[in-house]
């Protein structure tokens, strides 16, 4: 792990300059885990005015002792900007997030106070005696509140009273779920009974950063563990109701499980690292419950997938998800029940999907696919179908490019070189095609009109053979690399 110069230059000329310079927060915690860190946070007892007369272009624009030096390379171009903080102690939390009160302090204990948990309410300090070392440099750890222990433990715990901690900031609930799915921690006890004992609180947090926290669980590799979290920690009434809506509703068929624990299974086992195609695994069948239906003993859940779509639009306008989030993953969840079956299906109903769906969704809806399946109980999750649905998709691809994508079409033909409409123009077209088929940069409409002009002396026989050359036999090599590499 390494600490940049430009950072540990900071701290040196603040230290030069008689104040006191430490590392605080995340950026502690990774170090003492061996990860680096992608944020660093610097504290001081250097008052702001004092932090811009040692930093020539330091900046202070806030109220909470935040200030902001741009570190240049030798070119004088920024390639870091760093955020120095006074320590500060905090009074009163009126709106359950900004305190009502801000005090500059001289130590920095009441600065690590006011932390939320114990692994992030750490210090490191340069230290020529120091027990930790960082590219060359010794460094001590200022830890009042046991976090290197806890670290150990793997547990994340509130600083002192976790009750207290929550009133500050009731984001600071989900936050502590988040740390533990994406640290590969734990809650421990008396911190999880302050959530459940607060979780009221966050219906007064914003939306928007709410939406943030879920994004980092599922982005995270413990996303399934996270949601569950929430849920025994009764905060995903408050973000997502409607999950908890498939708490308890059977399912029929191949479905093992109860609604709310499949959708959970299926975040868990879907492939994609994207959080987008994460959150449609577990929202894919969120409309089930209204949808259930008991015919002739049979329990169904017709159109779920439309229901859920809906819903799914209305929880991300809800949360302020961005548009063109929301749109994907509504898509994905109103078509993961794409109908597919090895010999029924035939090249034209795959481009109408692609068509429907839109190519650059199809590896998503691919994965969709399978963490529903594995989130069934089902054991295999690529199933010949599948594969052979991939290779369906890659066998068509050249479908859509056919003539309608080449820079000329029929009327252009008609028009520059004076030909009748007749199947000369068609044949003409297919044999352009197979040449922009090999060499993508000769669909120029210059290009393809003077090539059409040569092609427009040979008859049509020569002309559709010439095509069939181009493209079939182009196409067939490529269909056998395909089913070989796909095992179909």
């Amino acid at each position: 792990m390494n600490i940049p110069v430009h950072i540990t230059n900071i701290v040196k000329e603040l230290l030069r300059s008689g104040y006191t310079a430490e590392f605080v927060g995340g950026c502690v915690r990774d170090l003492l885990m061996a990860k680096q860190p992608k944020d660093w946070d610097l504290t001081t007892n250097a008052r702001p005015e004092q932090i811009l007369a040692v930093f020539a272009e330091a900046k202070y624009e806030n109220d909470f002792g935040t200030v902001i030096i741009p570190c240049r390379d030798e070119e004088e171009k920024v390639l870091d900007v760093v955020e120095i903080t006074t320590y500060r102690s905090e009074k009163g939390y009126a709106d359950s997030r900004h305190p009502d009160e801000v005090r500059f302090e001289d130590e920095l204990d009441k600065d690590l106070e006011r932390r939320d948990f114990t692994v992030n309410a750490m210090a490191l300090r340069l230290d020529p005696d120091g027990a930790y070392e960082f590219d060359g440099e010794k460094f001590s750890v200022v830890d009042l509140f046991g976090g290197v222990k806890d670290i150990k433990k793997k547990v994340i715990r509130a600083v002192g009273e976790p009750s207290d901690r929550f009133k500050e900031d009731a984001l600071r609930m989900m936050r502590a779920i988040r740390f533990c799915a994406q640290l590969n921690f734990e809650l421990e006890p008396k911190t999880q009974r302050g959530i459940v004992k607060l979780a009221g609180s966050l219906k007064f947090v914003a939306k928007e950063r709410i939406k943030d926290e879920l994004i980092k669980i599922l982005a995270s590799n413990r996303a399934d563990e996270g949601i569950m979290a929430l849920y025994e920690a009764k905060l995903l009434q408050y973000i997502i109701p409607e999950l908890e809506q498939g708490v308890g509703v059977r399912q029929n068929h191949h479905h093992i499980y109860q609604v709310f624990k499949h959708n959970l299974l299926s975040l868990k086992h879907c492939p994609s690292p994207e959080w987008q195609v994460r959150f449609a695994a577990l929202l894919h069948d969120v409309g089930k419950p209204k949808s259930k239906r008991i015919l002739k003993g049979e329990t169904t859940f017709y159109n779920h997938e439309y229901i859920g779509a809906k819903m799914v639009d209305r929880i991300m306008t809800r949360l302020k998800f961005k548009n063109e989030d929301r749109e994907r993953v509504v898509n994905l969840v109103k078509n993961h029940m794409f109908y597919y079956n090895v010999g029924e299906v035939t090249a034209a109903s795959v481009r109408r999907l692609i068509s429907k769906v839109g190519r650059e969704n199809l590896k998503d809806l691919i994965d969709l696919r399978v963490a529903d399946r594995l989130g069934s109980g089902t054991p295999k999750a690529m199933p010949y179908k599948l594969r052979h649905l991939q290779y369906m998709l890659e066998k068509v691809q050249h479908d859509p490019v056919s003539v309608k994508m080449l820079a000329v079409n029929g009327n252009d033909l008609m028009s520059e070189l004076s030909l009748q409409p007749g199947p000369k123009i068609g044949a003409i077209l297919d044999v352009l095609l197979g040449e922009v088929l090999e060499d993508p940069e000769r669909n120029t409409k210059e290009y393809l009109l003077q090539r059409a002009k040569l092609l427009s002396e040979d008859d049509l026989e020569s002309l559709r053979k010439q095509a069939r050359e181009s493209i079939e036999e182009k196409r067939e090599n490529e269909d056998q690399d395909m089913q070989k590499r796909f095992k179909v």
